[in-house]
């Protein structure tokens, strides 16, 4: 079972496919101004759904601060997703041998979490007492408890079954999120590729609980040793390896602006969803994902 974070918009009658010729016409016959007249709901929005996505924002208070708070909330989910979708992507390649096609969803992965990262400035105006305002009225919502958010570090290799507990009662949820973990991670995927490109690797890593959060082999950190060393241009397990890095780097950012956003606006209190917060975040900087990739480049 493979969770499907992104669907293909459905088609309306206000979304109908248009040739270059059909919008040739169109553009001579309004003498190069833009359509200004539908039938029915206009195109952008059929598509977009953007009177939607503006509807979605519900303040708990009458703080006009919050409401930044709450869209750079919604905004991030969106490329929780985003990024999830091309690291199932880049897994689909991975699995079918296919290195080159796997590197423009992983270069796109990097891409959305700068924006991720990007994001977080939209709340460097925060202070304690900006955020105390309206904290409260979230009572135990915490972004901890973004299912969205477990998804995008399973599939990074970062797994810790107890986390999807908060989900029980959320059927759906639940069973998207246990999938997930069951199944490879995009790490277990590259490792099972290095094994099929004949590099030596030990039965008992290629056949682990993947459910289980990968520990560092020496093996495998060989193996990157040994793809390195070939600077050639046709050496597509380097691409891979560097595409691997910019993710892991651009995850990595988004880890420390995280740990900077609750400095700024909390200090070291409790966390909303019942973590200790600042200390919860620092200690879950430190599991390392690719963790190979980075080891290896001592010995290199």
């Amino acid at each position: 079972m493979e969770q499907t974070d992104l669907r293909a918009p459905t088609v309306t009658a206000a979304v109908r496919p248009v040739t270059p010729q059909q919008r040739a016409a169109r553009a001579a016959r309004n003498g190069g101004a833009p359509t200004l007249e539908f039938a029915e709901r206009v195109p952008y929005d059929a598509y977009v759904r953007a009177s939607t996505l503006h509807q979605l924002q519900q303040p708990l208070s009458d703080d006009p601060g919050e409401m930044s708070f709450l869209m750079v909330s919604q905004i991030m989910e969106l490329y929780f997703g985003l990024t999830c979708h091309e690291l199932r992507q880049a897994q689909r390649e991975l699995r079918a041998n296919r290195i080159w096609d796997a590197l423009p969803p992983l270069r796109r992965a990097a891409l959305h979490i700068e924006g991720l990262n990007a994001a977080w400035q939209g709340l460097r105006w925060m202070t304690p007492a900006d955020f105390n305002r309206f904290r409260n009225l979230l009572g135990e919502g915490s972004g901890f408890q973004s299912a969205m958010y477990r998804h995008l570090e399973f599939l990074l290799g970062l797994r810790d079954p107890a986390l999807i507990r908060p989900f029980r009662r959320q059927t759906e949820v639940y069973a998207e999120l246990t999938a997930t973990l069951a199944a490879p991670s995009l790490w277990d995927d590259v490792v099972a590729l290095l094994a099929r490109r004949g590099f030596d690797l030990p039965a008992e890593l290629l056949d682990r609980d993947v459910a289980v959060e990968h520990e560092p082999h020496p093996a495998v950190e060989a193996a990157w040793v040994r793809i390195y060393a070939d600077g050639g241009p046709d050496n597509h397990l380097r691409l891979l390896g560097e595409a691997l890095t910019e993710v892991a780097e651009r995850f990595g950012d988004w880890r420390w602006h995280h740990i900077k956003a609750v400095q700024r606006t909390m200090g070291a209190k409790v966390g909303s969803g019942g973590s200790a917060g600042l200390a919860w975040l620092q200690r879950s900087m430190a599991r390392v994902v690719f963790p190979e990739l980075w080891s290896a480049r001592t010995a290199m």
